[in-house]
């Protein structure tokens, strides 16, 4: 939650834009009803609100069902960073912030927590034709082994995480080799294009591009 409407609805559009339902507060009050009366998978909270310490939203997230929470504020001592970690913070940025570094932080924190569930290490997709084993960093198309470079397991791996959802060539770029590496965003097409290669005559409709937004898996996963 943010205390500022005008940073609170921007960080809204932004987050949208990369496909996130999004609900938004400026009171602690109210952030705290939203955690026990919703399903919230993330949170991303302001310290300084105006009615209460958002030090209390945090321990409030943090027994709410473990909501991950990226903590927003300007206070930049490192006293006040180790302590929101402490208290359950899973990543902290500071005003001044981009909006896409937060939607990217937003991102990552989200893959860590869907990864560290009880969720299967081997998934499968589109009535078992495609079968991704994180654990073994293996991908079966058809039942046959693909020999997958690490980048080319790394797109496939993250969009396989929200299948439907489309990733901008900046997100994927950035969960694979790093924030400094965001000027070489465009070298995605060429790993995507490898990749359709190994898919075969289906390539282009298991990894589908969205003019202008980045790509998506367009295969459903099983049940």
């Amino acid at each position: 939650m943010e205390d500022e409407q005008e940073i609170r609805e921007l960080l809204r559009r932004y987050l949208e834009r990369a496909g996130y339902s999004v609900m938004t507060t400026g009171s602690g009050a109210a952030a705290v009803r939203m955690l026990s009366e919703q399903a919230v998978q993330l949170m991303v909270l302001d310290l300084g609100l105006p009615d209460i310490d958002g030090v209390e939203v945090l321990r409030a997230a943090h027994a709410t069902g473990q909501v991950p929470v990226v903590v927003l504020t300007a206070r930049t001592a490192v006293e006040d960073r180790i302590r929101g970690l402490q208290l359950g913070a899973d990543d902290y940025v500071t005003k001044p912030f981009s909006p896409t570094e937060v939607v990217l932080r937003v991102t990552a924190v989200l893959h860590r927590t869907l990864n560290s569930t009880s969720e299967p290490d081997v998934a499968s997709f589109g009535d078992g034709r495609l079968v991704v084993d994180s654990q073994r960093h293996e991908v079966r198309w058809d039942g046959e082994l693909l020999d997958l470079t690490p980048t080319e397991w790394g797109v496939l791996d993250a969009l396989a995480a929200v299948p439907g959802r489309v990733y901008s060539r900046y997100e994927l770029i950035n969960r694979l080799r790093g924030y400094e590496f965001a000027g070489y965003e465009r070298t995605i097409d060429s790993h995507v294009k490898n990749l359709r290669h190994k898919f075969g005559d289906d390539g282009s409709t298991v990894i589908r591009t969205v003019q202008g937004a980045g790509y998506r898996l367009e295969l459903t996963r099983d049940r």
